[in-house]
């Protein structure tokens, strides 16, 4: 999906329908813009299940992590951002934090967190796959779509047709 067909604010005019999601998220990636289908995990301080999503083939979508807003360590890394990357990724939002922020900021993937902090997390294998997350006063549901870019993030349950995929 070409970051340059994704423009936030364009895509809330065409579709005021669309949730959005509150500003809180600082964009980090490489890709200014992004977008995709939605996979979610749920976890804390744990990121067991992200890094087995991003070892597997992203057929174009957005990993939605929901970290619990956790500011106590990072639930991506530079090593995780590249695997997703070559795997077909398009975007990892991350409710919490990541690390390696300048090697991510050089990474063909976007990446949208609420901070950056160096301490890696825990891996005890704790963390649910594919059910619905809410955070930033929208309910991601694994199958609908999201939208990311400077301006912000939103939320549809259909793919919006001037996004090209």
């Amino acid at each position: 999906m070409s970051e340059e067909t994704i423009v936030t604010p364009d895509l809330v005019d065409e579709h005021p329908e669309v949730a959005v999601v509150e500003p809180m998220f600082v964009n980090l990636g490489g890709r200014s813009a992004f977008g995709g289908e939605i996979v979610t995990v749920k976890c804390f301080e744990d990121n067991s299940v992200v890094k087995e999503q991003v070892g597997k083939e992203g057929h174009g979508r957005v990993l939605v992590v929901d970290g619990g807003g956790s500011l106590r360590i990072a639930l991506l890394g530079d090593m995780l951002a590249e695997k997703a990357s070559k795997n077909g990724w398009q975007g990892v939002i991350v409710y919490g934090c990541i690390r390696d922020v300048d090697v991510i900021g050089e990474t063909d993937i976007g990446v949208q967190a609420l901070a950056t902090h160096p301490r890696k997390s825990e891996k005890r294998g704790l963390g649910d796959l594919n059910v619905a997350v809410s955070f930033g006063g929208v309910t991601f549901e694994p199958g609908h779509y999201v939208y990311a870019d400077n301006n912000g993030i939103i939320v549809s349950a259909e793919p919006l047709p001037e996004v090209s995929v």
